[in-house]
């Protein structure tokens, strides 16, 4: 019989504008396990959303933006913090004529160059976002087959 424990659905978002992307920082870190480090805007699912109005919820709610399109890369299964994490690792474009803005729980964004991304030690949970946008950069057969284990 296997244990019974908690189930954490989570949904983040690369957002990209030509060669940066878009991290951000919380105002009110506690169901981001109190990590005050760089995050790919994220948030849990609500109940029996879909993972992809998730990410474009997390878009609208984050940094302000409607986006047509975002697409389902990769998921990430682990186990952390005495929980299951499913999480839905969504990349989207920033649309023509757009820009981001903070939204009510986001202390800061900014847009990195990809190939100058902050220092792991200033990226939430260990430099979690890293590995993702990583992933990311693989081609999709690749990414598509990625695991992850963290205790």
């Amino acid at each position: 019989m296997e244990e019974k424990g908690r189930l954490k659905l989570v949904a983040d978002v690369a957002l990209f504008s030509g060669e940066r992307v878009l991290l951000v920082k919380y105002k009110d870190t506690h169901k981001y396990d109190q990590q005050a480090g760089w995050f790919l805007p994220d948030d849990y699912l609500r109940r029996l959303e879909h993972p992809e109005d998730a990410a474009l919820r997390i878009l609208k709610d984050q940094v302000g933006l409607e986006t047509a399109r975002v697409d389902l890369r990769f998921i990430e299964s682990f186990e952390g913090n005495q929980a299951w994490h499913l999480v839905f690792h969504f990349a989207a474009m920033l649309p023509d004529g757009s820009s981001a803005t903070q939204g009510t729980n986001t202390a800061t964004m900014e847009w990195f160059s990809r190939d100058h991304l902050p220092d792991r030690v200033d990226v939430a949970h260990q430099g979690w976002a890293l590995d993702v946008l990583a992933s990311l950069a693989k081609p999709p057969e690749e990414s598509a087959h990625i695991r992850s284990v963290v205790s």
